[in-house]
């Protein structure tokens, strides 16, 4: 069956999606250009026409997921409710119990970007951003006077941490933690950082 023609933005879409797909089944090490040409039936040469090298569709594949959570954490964050339900859906959602998609990229993207200096400013934009995001969120909460907070952009930071660290535990390691532990765990750091008490979440989320 003959291939529909693409545009080059829906042809390099295709690209990046799946080499998203390669890179989590294979991790970045060991992804090839002829494997992501061999799941769309295309030639390396295509590929290289549209990634010259390796290492910049890896870099521009990571950066498409980026925007991908992005784009979800905003519509999240954005939504027309109270700061406090938006914090928590955005916690549930992000947290590695929740239905953001991608860990097992974005723990093999952190790896790799300690050698690789484009993924490493993929990964640090996307973390700057996300802080961003939630920092303006509770920020926006506290003025409301819906909590208080003296440190926004601490409490991001504090949250993110411990939302990626377990994330690599449920992850890679698997059984060391469980998920209901996991998920009690979001919550309770959320409650505390907005200075609440972890029942004030769960009405929150009803």
């Amino acid at each position: 069956m003959a291939r529909v023609r693409l545009s080059v933005a829906e042809r390099r879409e295709e690209l990046l999606r799946a080499a998203i797909g390669q890179i989590e089944e294979r991790g970045v090490a060991a992804v090839r250009i002829a494997d992501v040409a061999s799941v769309l039936g295309v030639s390396n040469a295509l590929v290289l026409y549209h990634f010259s090298t390796k290492e910049k569709l890896v870099a521009a594949a990571f950066a498409h997921a980026a925007e991908d959570d992005l784009a979800q954490l905003r519509k999240v964050l954005g939504r027309r409710t109270t700061a406090l339900r938006r914090l928590r859906a955005a916690v549930r959602w992000y947290a590695p119990t929740g239905q953001a998609k991608g860990w097992r990229l974005w723990i093999e993207g952190w790896a790799a970007a300690l050698r690789e200096p484009a993924l490493r400013e993929v990964a640090q934009g996307l973390d700057r951003k996300w802080k961003a995001a939630i920092a303006e969120v509770v920020a926006e909460g506290v003025a409301a006077g819906e909590f208080r907070c003296p440190d926004p952009g601490a409490a991001a930071l504090r949250l993110t941490a411990l939302l990626d660290g377990l994330a690599v535990q449920l992850t890679a390691y698997g059984g060391g933690v469980s998920r209901a532990r996991a998920r009690e765990w979001a919550d309770e750091a959320l409650a505390r950082e907005l200075g609440l008490e972890r029942e004030a979440l769960t009405a929150a989320g009803r």
